[in-house]
């Protein structure tokens, strides 16, 4: 039996500068997530989007931070900038939420923990780019919080096919339900013409890690 509960969908990073580092595959993930994003508002499963974005001269990198430290001086990563700013092709709604993080994870440098656990989420839907960064840093940390997890596998795009289908096939399934948006939005559907409508539809994660 799969269990209803309240849910919140995630897109994460499908900014206009992560985006354009993906042209072989950023059309189709980009039709996934408005699909996901359309079948989320249907049911009133809460839409969040996450992006990453820093202040002017980006105080909150440390130098000794690898991955961050090399891209703190850009200025396409200030909150203002163009490229800090959601993707056009699924431009936040009033109703939807926008949280700015300062790390690779969801949850590092933002309100996002304060947002679910006032909206009474206890289970995520996870997309976004990168499967390998963005996707696999959150759902560890979710999965510690005790989220029940879904990740929407063509939702997620990298720039390294092989990584993607090891995450998604082997990785992933360990903690999380890993199903294609029109299988989601399939179920949620069900769910939300089912005798409680007003709940929202997750799915039990797999085996422990």
């Amino acid at each position: 039996m799969v269990p209803v509960t309240n849910s919140a969908l995630l897109v994460m990073d499908v900014q206009r500068g992560v985006v354009e580092r993906y042209p072989d595959r950023s059309e189709s993930v980009l039709a996934a997530l408005g699909r996901a994003t359309t079948a989320a508002r249907s049911a009133g499963v809460p839409v969040i989007y996450v992006r990453v974005a820093f202040r002017p001269g980006a105080p909150e990198i440390s130098r000794r931070n690898r991955a961050f430290s090399t891209i703190a001086a850009s200025l396409a990563l200030a909150a203002d900038h163009p490229d800090t700013q959601i993707h056009p092709a699924l431009t936040p709604l009033s109703d939807d939420i926008v949280v700015t993080k300062k790390r690779v994870s969801a949850f590092a440098g933002s309100d996002l923990d304060v947002v679910l656990r006032s909206l009474e989420v206890d289970a995520l839907v996870l997309a976004g780019i990168a499967t390998s960064g963005v996707v696999l840093s959150t759902l560890r940390q979710a999965a510690d919080l005790d989220y029940t997890l879904t990740v929407l596998r063509d939702g997620c795009a990298d720039a390294d096919p092989e990584v993607h289908r090891i995450l998604l096939d082997k990785v992933f399934p360990r903690q999380a339900a890993v199903l294609s948006t029109d299988e989601w939005a399939h179920h949620l559907g069900s769910a939300s013409s089912g005798p409680e409508p007003h709940d929202r539809l997750s799915y039990a994660h797999g085996g422990p890690p």
